[in-house]
């Protein structure tokens, strides 16, 4: 069989095909089970493996991966899955829960709204978003469940029992007509309209955007922590700063040259399944695969020797020159 028939039977494949439009679906669902896997096991054992560099920086390195891991599944996924949720309802049946004009300008010519690309386009962010709306809180109960990692698995205790400021429990979020609204809204048409066929980069970016806020915040709160102790917070602030910084010029680096050497590959997936209702939805699978499995594999498994190797030394630097 030719190279052109296999890459057909897998394009076509239904396997292949499903498991695209979960991701489309559940796109915050992957990107955080993809980083909950890679930071409890692919990034602490390099971090371990990593020569030259104090035990216990070590030890605050592999435990903030790790609690950063099962936080960020936890706290994305209780906010991800009613969005996801409540989009595929929406998706279902729009004439109940989204206005008439709202449907009409959406469709911007396409037979069903689905099948838009602005409408694909406001709801791929709306789902994505919820990681970076929840990246403050993730990263105080990061920081609050550091000292417990070090204390079970390595028997270090933090510096005193101050009890870190926890972030207030507000009203619960009601989907129900929320999220409709924001579709709704003429500007958020606008919009869509205007950046319709940016949407292959829309996951890239809203994935960088919550990195950049998520490692912001880190600095900002381990710096005044009173849980982790004094002569170990700027290692891992510039571990942590080192990574996302590289991550993202990596990140974008490399996703922009495989892009561009895929995107006769896509098209090619896009014709043979031109006719199959749901292409635009495997596409945008496709789009959300891509940059988390590019940006989850250079920062939790080639970045974590180098990151944390230099951390140590420019602490040590630092230190000696003060």
């Amino acid at each position: 069989m030719s190279i052109s028939g296999i890459t057909n039977k897998i394009f076509t494949n239904k396997a292949v095909l499903k498991g695209l439009e979960k991701v489309s679906d559940h796109g915050i669902s992957f990107s955080a089970t993809t980083a909950l896997l890679m930071s409890t096991v692919v990034r602490p054992y390099a971090i371990y493996k990593t020569p030259d560099v104090e035990k216990e920086n070590k030890q605050y390195a592999m435990s903030n991966s790790i609690s950063s891991g099962i936080i960020k599944f936890g706290i994305v996924e209780a906010v991800a899955l009613p969005v996801e949720h409540f989009v595929k309802k929406i998706n279902e049946n729009p004439a109940k829960y989204l206005k008439e004009s709202t449907i009409k300008t959406l469709k911007n010519g396409s037979e069903e709204l689905v099948k838009s690309r602005s409408y694909n386009l406001i709801t791929q962010v709306m789902k994505l978003s919820t990681g970076f709306l929840t990246a403050v809180p993730k990263t105080l109960l990061t920081l609050a469940l550091i000292p417990v990692i070090m204390d079970k698995l390595f028997k270090v205790k933090s510096q005193d029992k101050v009890t870190d400021t926890k972030p207030q429990s507000g009203k619960d979020i009601k989907f129900t007509g929320g999220i409709a609204g924001i579709i709704d809204n003429p500007k958020i048409q606008k919009l869509a309209l205007k950046y319709q066929h940016k949407d292959k980069d829309i996951a890239k970016h809203m994935t960088a955007a919550t990195d950049l806020l998520l490692t912001g915040s880190f600095v900002y709160l381990t710096d005044r922590s009173k849980r982790i102790k004094e002569d170990r917070k700027k290692a891992l602030i510039y571990n942590n700063v080192i990574s996302t910084g590289i991550t993202l010029a990596l990140g974008y680096g490399i996703d922009n040259l495989i892009e561009i050497k895929t995107e006769k590959l896509v098209n090619k997936f896009k014709q043979v399944n031109i006719h199959d209702p749901k292409v635009l939805k495997y596409i945008e699978g496709i789009n959300i695969i891509r940059p988390a499995v590019i940006f989850a594999g250079i920062y939790y498994g080639i970045l974590p020797m180098f990151s944390t190797f230099m951390s140590q030394k420019i602490d040590d630097y630092i230190k000696k020159h003060k």
